[in-house]
């Protein structure tokens, strides 16, 4: 009678226990250990795979096992002491999971010898074995990570946070180890996978994920970065990844492991964030912090360039009628509208921020001659001065527009925009649809509203 994989392994024990020592002896750090510290805990780990195989296993624990999700009992398992041990003997992480990658051939080599058809009965628990053995190397890595140094317990943090995809790539980047993760998310077959690289694979992030690698092999360092894609599989679409050298007695790089974890969720999560905290709600332009931000940036860039740099502040005359008299719907109707006449109005690279209100800026780089900045305000003025078609009736404004420019009306992104406010408001007393431009002779005037506010 055919017997069963669980009693198969019991019966065969030594015959395995013995590969794993042999295989053992051909690791550096393994060379000259004795049996005892070679089969390690093998034994155990075999007598419990072996148990595992004869227990009934529910459909969540056989979606968790091989995503190394398998909750945990509070006892340390044979596998994590096995990774600890092995941490402590020198041994790296390739030797590690080579033991395993072993453990699991010798274990199906024998089997495949006494049973060359499968049943179907066979079959399944080979398939839990290969589910034992992946979530056994989930486990012994992450006690392994736990106890090395900082990057490496970083790698430990990783896993301990998710059942992420793990692979160990050679010098040229060519896959040596997928685990089932790995496999999946890339809707491919392990050998399929083995002896590949990125580039071979076909992936869009394959330069950059290469020289990332080239530098982690170079400078024995951990590094962390992004690509965005989505897999055959369907899954992900944002992924963060960690690579980490695997050092050789010599303290030379033999291999890098990678981590790779679908960030997606978050990521966009992240952006909204973001672009919430730093756009207008209602007209989408960037606020009064990203315009803040983006004049220091453009400072510093005119700083480095010596090219010059203006902000025109502009006030909608006439704004506060039409909100009062319309209601908040037809004013917001309005801003929305304007705005994206304002946008229209300068290059993509120019940028357009609503400050509050019926205030708004925009930031022009490199405008050398006055004319051209009359020219966009000109622009602007036109635009904003044509009927805005609001849902119960069409209805007009005007535009006060304030220019100043860096450095020779302000040395600084602040004093730039008090300079601006002030031309703003000078441009207001002298009637609707009107433009100026700063003007020192007018610092000791009453200022604006909107210029104490900047201030």
């Amino acid at each position: 009678m055919n017997l069963r994989l669980a009693d198969y392994i019991r019966e065969k024990i030594e015959p395995i226990l013995q590969d794993w020592e042999d295989f053992a002896h051909t690791l550096f750090h393994g060379e000259h250990m004795d049996k005892t510290g070679l089969r390690d805990h093998a034994r155990v780990m075999l007598m419990e795979i072996a148990d595992d195989l004869d227990s009934n296993q529910s459909d969540a624990k056989q979606t968790a096992k091989p995503k190394g999700e398998e909750p945990k009992s509070g006892v340390e398992t044979w596998a994590e002491v096995h990774g600890g041990d092995r941490q402590s003997s020198g041994f790296s992480i390739v030797e590690t999971v080579s033991e395993f990658r072993a453990l699991r051939a010798s274990v199906v080599s024998h089997w495949r010898q006494t049973h060359p058809a499968l049943s179907g009965e066979q079959l399944e628990d080979l398939t839990r074995f290969h589910e034992a053995i992946d979530q056994a190397v989930a486990e012994s890595l992450e006690k392994y990570a736990s106890v090395k140094e900082m990057e490496t317990r970083l790698f430990g943090a990783i896993l301990v946070a998710s059942p992420d995809p793990i692979y160990v790539l050679d010098l040229k980047g060519r896959f040596v180890y997928v685990n089932k993760a790995t496999a999946e998310l890339f809707a491919l077959e392990p050998e399929e996978i083995i002896g590949k690289s990125t580039f071979d694979l076909g992936f869009p992030f394959a330069a950059d994920f290469q020289r990332n690698l080239d530098k982690v092999i170079a400078e024995q360092s951990t590094h962390r970065g992004r690509f965005v894609h989505t897999f055959s599989s369907g899954e992900g679409e944002r992924f963060d990844y960690l690579l980490a050298p695997v050092l050789d007695e010599n303290q030379n790089a033999e291999a890098t492991v990678c981590i790779s974890r679908d960030v997606t969720q978050q990521a966009l999560a992240e952006e909204k964030i973001w672009h919430n905290a730093h756009h207008d709600f209602l007209t989408g332009l960037p606020n009064r912090r990203l315009f803040l931000d983006r004049l220091e940036q453009e400072v510093k860039h005119a700083n480095r360039s010596n090219l010059p740099l203006s902000v025109l502040y502009m006030d909608l005359d006439g704004f506060k009628i039409v909100n009062d008299s319309l209601g908040h719907e037809a004013g917001d109707q309005l801003l929305t509208d304007a705005a994206k006449r304002l946008t229209d109005c300068v290059r993509e690279e120019d940028t357009v921020a609503r400050l509050g209100g019926d205030e708004f800026t925009v930031i022009v780089a490199g405008a050398k001659h006055r004319e051209d900045l009359e020219l966009v305000a000109q622009a602007i003025i036109g635009a904003l001065e044509r009927p805005f078609p609001l849902p119960h009736q069409p209805v007009q404004i005007s535009v006060s527009v304030g220019i100043a420019s860096y450095p020779k009306d302000a040395n600084s992104p602040s004093a730039l925009l008090v300079a601006a406010d002030q031309a703003m408001y000078q441009a207001k007393k002298s009637g609707s649809n009107r433009m100026c431009f700063f003007d020192r002779s007018l610092n000791n005037e009453e200022p604006s509203p909107q210029r104490r506010r900047a201030e």
